[in-house]
């Protein structure tokens, strides 16, 4: 699963053993090199649910990493890209990515906790890839509190949902295994390393995101095909902003 080019056993201990912001900062050179950087296709196809639905000036990628979502962004986005992550080694990182970006949307960078979001009515679009997992079921709430005030009215909030494995899956007893072995470093260790494969469910965030003043449609991504039973492998949600 890794690249001779990412972390080492030892430096991925010596993350999994940090705070989540401090974790990031030590894999920021490498995490491109790792499974945890989103697939294209996950980006790919949000870009394709979001595109028809434009123009959009302005957006936001939510916990941006290394800036794979940003530069999803730029393909819908005409005026401005942001990119928002509380990591300084990630967005250092992204920074450099993009620093020969000319062209329009111009990006720019935000170190925020997505907890409290510093912005108010500033986008058309706000994504976020494969971060979810960071914040506690409690938290979320006001995540998506701080999309909603982020968003210009009739803004919109898009992200990738996979549908969660089947109980007899390998994928299931690895995920079951992961957050069991966070939780109990969590339990004995501090400072906690947040991020759990298993608490965002889609009833659960449907409800958090209607209590925030979203309206939701999930599109199916084609692109992942769909299970024997015909349900999507993949949805994007697509929540409107009232």
């Amino acid at each position: 699963m890794f690249s001779d080019r990412g972390p080492s056993l030892a430096e991925l201990a010596v993350q999994a053993l940090s705070s989540v912001e401090r974790g990031y900062d030590l894999l920021a050179p490498k995490f491109d090199a790792t499974p945890f950087r989103t697939p294209d296709a996950f980006l790919d196809a949000v870009v394709a649910a979001v595109g028809p639905l434009g123009p959009f000036r302005s957006g936001l990628d939510l916990c941006c990493g290394t800036g794979a979502g940003v530069g999803a962004l730029r393909r819908v986005c005409g005026e401005r890209v942001t990119g928002a992550d509380f990591s300084a080694g990630m967005l250092a990182l992204a920074a450099s990515r993009f620093a020969d970006a000319a062209d329009p949307p111009a990006v720019e960078w935000v170190r925020a906790d997505a907890r409290a979001l510093p912005f108010d009515g500033a986008f058309d679009i706000v994504t976020s890839f494969g971060a979810f997992g960071h914040f506690l079921p409690a938290e979320r709430p006001a995540v998506f509190a701080g999309v909603r005030a982020a968003l210009r009215p009739g803004g919109l909030f898009a992200f990738p949902l996979p549908a969660p494995p089947r109980a007899a899956a390998p994928a299931y007893w690895a995920a079951a295994c992961f957050d069991a072995a966070m939780r109990v470093r969590n339990a004995v260790w501090r400072p906690r390393f947040v991020m759990y494969y298993r608490t965002f469910r889609l009833a659960d965030v449907l409800a958090e995101l209607a209590g925030c003043g979203f309206s939701v449609e999930l599109r199916a991504a084609e692109s992942f095909g769909r299970r024997a039973d015909g349900a999507p492998r993949c949805v994007t949600v697509l929540a409107r902003a009232a």
